[in-house]
């Protein structure tokens, strides 16, 4: 590890100032009163808080995971420091306008700041960034009266907010959910039914919690058409902001997950006596709609999430096989000369550079995705608000999913290059994989993403989107197609980028003649599609690293330049070994057989 972080704060300043010209968001109006001293600030605090408040209880709180008496849930005593440390420092608040009371800073400082203590410890962080998402639902799309009851409270940590959409019945199916809502006299609704898996349902940690949840109101139209979104909160509200007596919402239990333990998972019902009372947000039949902002904010927070928790056991491997003596190069026969660090053998080697090209790829990808919400809310044209728009929706499925699927793939690594020591519990990187392992689902599964990719997002806009993606990758090609030391990196890339439209193409007559056996095969595609975006997200770094590697010697010392050389390295590993992947999944894709489809239930 670097300085005792579980990020490289030199990795995260390149993100930052480097592949991304964060600095440059100080020319706009919204940032005139901040400077980089003010966004360094706030980084360095976010690690200090990371290092003291949150990486204190990482292994307590999976030992020690919260239960719930029947009454009451309890938790370990360092969640509610945690989560009172993090109010404190403005953490539900920091992207709010100055104001509303909140700090006005850019989403993806917010983002890199969230990602040290998310590395530090995931499951408690996602208290805040739960309910960060939720007061940004009130304060998009909630009332003034909705606002003032609910979402300052929510910006200051005495409130906690939770999204609830899921059913015991229905997971991602939401046009089947049941949950119901009557509208009454004075303006609010009664709602009944049940949500199940709902992350940070209920705790100790706050004096409410405000949940905000998906149901019908009676007689909507049927499916999507007639979700709304309500406010529900644990504790009602009376008229001068005070706390009221204690709604209807009951916790129903605990759920007990693999992984992220220190996060209540929770099934609660709504309304089993006289009905949960709910605030409308904004229209009826609107609450999909209105929900997705969330969703899609906390899709790129799972990214970002699987990205810290793979950074983290990069991390840890790395520092273990730069202290571990094992063995002898296949070279040196003789056993009276000393042990090697197992860094030296090739295959310690392959490992390590696989983790460092999938956790900073992801890292990558996910503030890049950051950058792109900032753009899409404070550039100063609407034509280049539209295109960041426009990018980052085509993207939030594969910078949800690329980081949770290749995360998992990166923590098993990690735990291979510890060994023996790898998978007991002496050791982080095994609790380190457990926890990566919700990402996956959390958030939508593969398969969800992967017909959110194929059948909606690469032909939306009569096919736009997609087409500027590639008209992007281009640009970076023709970029770095005079620097020396990445030239060799531009033809695979095109390759795979030509792959990936004459597949895409291929694939939009059989989706429209046959969309069950067109969209059979999308996790695949999401796959290969993912495997293009990372790789152009390397090039990316490449480009800088070499054009950093070029300027005067004294300019460059020798830590950057070990620092750069490792950029270019890496970036060489993903797109000569990994990226060739999509080769394999393009011919399968052009066939488009349907061997899954037509596997039939009782063949099995």
């Amino acid at each position: 590890m670097v300085n005792g972080n579980y990020l490289n704060p030199r990795d995260i300043d390149f993100y930052l100032y480097e592949f991304l010209d964060t600095e440059a968001l100080l020319e706009r109006p919204r940032y005139a009163d901040h400077s980089k001293e003010i966004f360094d600030a706030t980084l360095n605090g976010a690690q200090d808080i990371a290092k003291k408040y949150f990486a204190n209880h990482y292994a307590k709180g999976d030992d020690n995971e919260p239960t719930f008496d029947g009454v009451s849930v309890t938790m370990i005593p360092e969640t509610q420091v945690a989560w009172n440390v993090a109010a404190e420092f403005g953490l539900m608040a920091a992207h709010h306008d100055a104001s509303e009371g909140g700090l006005q800073l850019p989403e993806i400082i917010c983002k890199a700041a969230g990602a040290y203590i998310q590395a530090a410890n995931c499951a408690s962080s996602g208290y805040y960034i739960v309910t960060a998402s939720a007061g940004n639902l009130v304060r998009n799309f909630g009332s003034k009266r909705q606002k003032e009851h609910f979402l300052h409270p929510m910006m200051d940590g005495r409130f906690a907010g939770t999204m609830a959409l899921s059913e015991p019945a229905q997971g991602s199916a939401l046009a089947d959910i049941t949950t119901s809502a009557k509208l009454q006299s004075d303006g609010s609704y009664r709602i009944r039914g049940q949500k199940i898996y709902i992350t940070n349902g209920d705790h100790n940690l706050t004096e409410n919690i405000i949940h905000m949840v998906l149901a019908k109101i009676e007689g909507a139209p049927p499916g999507v058409r007639g979700i709304s979104l309500f406010i529900v909160p644990k504790v009602l509200i009376n008229e001068d902001g005070s706390l009221g007596r204690r709604n209807d919402v009951a916790l129903a239990g605990l759920l007990h997950k693999m992984g992220n333990r220190t996060a209540t998972s929770t099934v609660l019902h709504f309304g089993e006596r006289e009905g949960a009372v709910g605030y409308l947000v904004g229209e009826p039949h609107q609450g999909l709609r209105y929900m997705f902002q969330m969703m899609n904010e906390l899709r790129v927070g799972v990214g970002l999430g699987a990205a810290a928790i793979a950074y983290r056991g990069y991390q840890h491997s790395l520092q273990y096989a730069r202290e571990r003596p094992q063995g002898r190069l296949p070279s040196n026969k003789n056993p009276l000369t000393p042990q090697v660090k197992i860094i030296q053998h090739a295959d310690v080697r392959r490992m390590l550079v696989a983790q460092k090209a999938i956790a900073e790829g992801s890292m990558a990808l996910t503030l890049y995705a950051a950058s792109l919400f900032e753009d899409s809310q404070t550039l100063p044209h609407a034509s280049d608000k539209e295109r960041a728009h426009s990018l980052l929706d085509l993207l939030t499925p594969v910078v949800k999913s690329f980081p949770a699927r290749y995360g998992c793939v990166s923590n098993d690594l990690a735990i291979q290059v510890l060994g023996g020591s790898g998978y007991i519990r002496d050791y982080p990187v095994e609790q380190l994989y457990r926890d990566q392992r919700l990402n996956p689902i959390h958030e939508g599964t593969d398969g969800i993403h992967g017909i959110d990719l194929l059948g909606r997002k690469v032909f939306a806009r009569r096919g736009d989107n997609f087409q500027l993606l590639m008209s992007e990758i281009r640009a970076s090609l023709v970029d770095g197609a005079d620097i020396r030391s990445v030239e060799h990196l531009i033809s695979p890339i095109n390759e795979a980028l030509e792959r990936v439209e004459h597949v895409t193409a291929s694939l939009l007559e059989r989706i429209t003649a046959d969309p069950d056996r067109g969209l059979s095969n999308a996790s695949l595609y999401l796959d290969m599609f993912g495997h293009l975006v990372v790789a152009w997200i390397w090039f990316r770094q490449a480009v800088v690293a070499a054009k950093k590697l070029s300027c005067d010697v004294d300019e460059c010392s020798e830590i950057d330049a070990n620092f750069y050389h490792g950029k270019l390295q890496t970036a060489s590993y993903f797109i000569k070994r990994e990226l060739p992947k999509t080769s394999h999944e393009a011919k399968i894709l052009e066939e488009n057989d349907s061997i899954c489809f037509d596997m039939q239930e009782t063949f099995f």
